[in-house]
């Protein structure tokens, strides 16, 4: 197994088990954050319904388009998508940080939607 491929199948084991505990319900969704080597992209979920509510990513941004978002740019995702959610009704949710440490890009994105008005 390459290196890739074991760190590629440690973040799955370690999203399954904070899954297991997480779970969103129609009044308080699920935030979850996925990144790719080039985007990032977080969305509220609610599991009972099994329906997304509302997504966002850097792809949505208007500006610079960029192929490596930087802590700025997961800000600001985190931002509008707390302003989005906030605008629908959501003001609490759980945060699923999809198996990714709690650090850099993932803490920024958080962090941007606690100041757009979430709670988690």
């Amino acid at each position: 197994m390459s290196k890739v491929q074991e760190k590629r199948s440690k973040r799955i084991r370690r999203h399954k088990r904070v899954r297991a505990r997480v779970s969103g319900t129609p009044q308080r969704p699920r935030l979850f954050v996925f990144k790719s080597n080039q985007h990032i992209y977080c969305g509220l979920a609610d599991d009972v319904n099994s329906k997304v509510l509302l997504a966002f990513s850097d792809l949505k941004l208007s500006g610079k388009k960029t192929n490596n978002p930087t802590l700025e740019i997961s800000k600001k995702v985190g931002e509008e998508l707390g302003k989005e959610a906030v605008k629908a009704g959501y003001k609490k949710v759980v945060f699923d940080r999809g198996g990714y440490k709690y650090h850099g890009k993932i803490k920024a994105l958080a962090e941007g939607a606690r100041s757009a008005g979430l709670k988690f």
